[in-house]
């Protein structure tokens, strides 16, 4: 007879139901694992038959086999730890209760029975929801807010002990501890804090203004300027204007550094990553032998903020390229091949030339055609193409710009919440203005102000997609100003928004002749 005790396997982010099928039979002592396992779960059997010893569970001198199905998939986790310890125990008949069809088992054990979390728990549990697992038996993981996933009944269990007793209803644990919550609600009801505030920059109410603009709608931002205009400081002020992650995105979020295994608290705001420019290629997108998440996963609904941008190796800048465009990274190795989403709002930094000083009001610039041309070419085209707003800035006066009225984050934030309300009822979707199919956004824009449009395009021999950009930046402009359809003065801002000038030159490169 073969005891089938249901898991769940990872490939990235997508989990798969593994039937775990143990069966006894006439042979030479040992514990046999088949279906694709890695060195991991191959040492399974030497943890899951301590376990059992701690339980004075009589093995018997036959020929075990455990068959991980489908075989076809690798396996690369201990998490399947659990299932076969029940499955073993059952075949033994070490006890005698029926095993629920519609239950399934994940954790990894200690040689004393204790059952204990691994990487990659949270999309686990998601994954057991999606194949319609009914009942979950799992270690208890105080840092993930579990008990919010509806449609599914965890049982938390600290042991093989603790579970027989659950099986055979001597015990009865505790399910959901919390009240659920609401997938589609907001998940964080109290104000958030950050430690950097818009209110306490001077000046730069255009860059404030495109900041928002891109928050709204989800837009890539580019930031060029001299050395302490402010670049940095925007950049890293920029989350505090940002909406609070839904509920089903946080989990999204939590998935991805789990399976990376980078420690993370329970996340309400979107992330921030700022890796250094002398990050790999590896590191920034993803990869290895066992393919993990990169920087541009890890800031999935979040951003990605690279600064000196044009000191990132080219052929790292250009790998963005695809990421930016489909919102996921595809990683192929010889092993396996997994995919990681990647949607993120890209904020860069970068100095206009080598010495920095190019176009500055107070400095002069040193460095010669030819090295600006060099300098400001590390910046790809396809990869400029992809930056909705390009903004210059310059040094503020303190004197002057001190004495304005400043907005704080909070109110900012408000209304980029509302932009986004308006677009998530538009579309139906949680999609902003920035990956929405270009057919929506021209249903809101009249043909005389197409015509005007592509007469600026001609103008500017702008490519198809910096086309597509602009209409997308004027309608997070007419979404954050309240209007139904897309405005004249929405359009000329978007406009002014993309050219980008450097030194009065109407593209990034400067055109030195």
């Amino acid at each position: 007879m073969t005891t089938i005790v249901q898991s769940i396997g990872l490939k990235g982010l997508e989990g798969y139901k593994v039937k775990v099928e143990v069966q006894v039979m006439p042979g030479k002592e040992s514990v046999c694992i088949v279906g694709l396992p890695d060195a991991c779960v191959k040492e399974s059997k030497e943890r899951v038959v301590g376990a059992l010893y701690s339980l004075d569970c009589e093995f018997p001198d036959k020929k075990v086999i455990v068959n991980l199905s489908p075989a076809e998939q690798r396996k690369n986790s201990p998490i399947f730890d659990l299932a076969m310890a029940i499955g073993m125990m059952k075949e033994v008949n070490h006890f005698q209760d029926e095993i629920p069809n519609d239950a399934a088992f994940l954790g990894a054990l200690s040689l004393d029975g204790t059952i204990k979390p691994v990487e990659g728990m949270l999309p686990a549990v998601l994954a057991a929801k999606k194949e319609k697992v009914k009942q979950l038996y799992l270690p208890v993981i105080p840092d993930l807010p579990l008990t919010s996933i509806e449609d599914i009944d965890l049982h938390f269990v600290h042991s093989l002990a603790e579970l027989l007793q659950t099986l055979s209803g001597q015990l009865s644990m505790p399910l959901q501890t919390e009240p659920k919550v609401s997938p589609s609600n907001l998940a964080i009801k109290q104000t958030p804090t950050f430690q950097k505030d818009f209110q306490d920059i001077i000046g730069h109410s255009k860059a404030k203004r495109a900041l928002e603009i891109a928050a709204a709608g989800g837009h890539n931002v580019l930031l060029i300027g001299p050395p302490g205009c402010g670049k940095s400081l925007l950049s890293e002020t920029f989350p505090s204007i940002l909406p609070p992650l839904t509920l089903d995105h946080q989990f999204e979020v939590m998935s991805i550094y789990q399976l990376s295994g980078v420690s993370l608290p329970i996340i309400h705001q979107p992330p921030f990553r700022s890796p250094h420019h002398s990050s790999s290629a590896v590191s920034l997108i993803g990869g290895g032998t066992n393919p993990k998440p990169g920087e541009v996963s890890l800031a999935h609904r979040g951003v990605l903020f690279l600064d000196e941008m044009a000191e990132f190796p080219k052929r790292t800048l250009d790998m963005l390229r695809q990421p930016m465009e489909s919102g996921k990274v595809t990683i192929s190795r010889a092993a396996s091949t997994v995919s990681y989403p990647a949607r993120f709002i890209l904020i860069g930094a970068m100095n206009p030339c080598p010495c920095g000083y190019l176009g500055a009001r107070d400095r002069y610039c040193t460095c010669t055609p030819k090295q600006i041309q060099a300098y400001q070419n590390r910046i790809s085209g396809p990869v400029l193409d992809r930056m909705d707003i390009v903004l210059n800035l310059s040094s503020v006066s303190f004197d002057v710009e001190s004495k304005e009225k400043r907005e704080t984050s909070s109110d900012i934030r408000d209304r980029v919440i509302e932009g986004r309300m308006r677009q998530h009822q538009r579309y139906g979707t949680d999609q902003c203005n920035a990956t929405i199919p270009i057919d929506h956004i021209l249903q809101t824009i009249s043909i005389t102000q197409q015509k005007m449009v592509e007469k600026w395009f001609s103008q500017y021999h702008w490519s198809n997609r910096v086309q597509t950009k602009i209409y997308r930046l004027a309608r997070s402009i007419a979404d954050l100003n309240g209007d139904e359809n897309i405005t004249n003065e929405a359009l000329w801002e978007a406009m002014s928004l993309r050219r980008g000038k450097v030194n009065g030159n109407d593209r990034l490169n400067v055109r030195v002749k």
